[in-house]
């Protein structure tokens, strides 16, 4: 497992902690592996999703620090989302 993705996994559990969100997402970081994100926090895996995004790791580090919006990246094409876009814009509120 990469270290992107151990410090993907950190991040995300942090910015979730105390949260509501009950579906599963997964986190396709382009070369690095797959963050699974449902009602028991984050964590390294690969397993399918109601809704799956894919970014490169730039990109998906820019998300989580926060200096780059997700609707932005998906507007630009930077991120991708295939699934339910409704659990999607539930995730994107989660980590805002």
């Amino acid at each position: 497992m990469s270290d992107i993705v151990n410090e993907a996994v950190a991040a995300l559990n942090e910015k979730l902690a105390g949260a509501d969100f009950d579906g599963t997402a997964k986190f396709d970081i382009e070369g690095e592996g797959a963050v699974m994100i449902d009602s028991a926090g984050a964590r390294a895996a690969d397993d399918p999703a109601d809704v799956t995004l894919s970014a490169d790791a730039d990109t998906f580090k820019e998300i989580l620090d926060g200096e780059t919006n997700p609707t932005s990246a998906f507007m630009t094409g930077k991120l991708k989302v295939d699934g339910d876009m409704g659990m999607a814009m539930k995730l994107a509120a989660v980590l805002a």
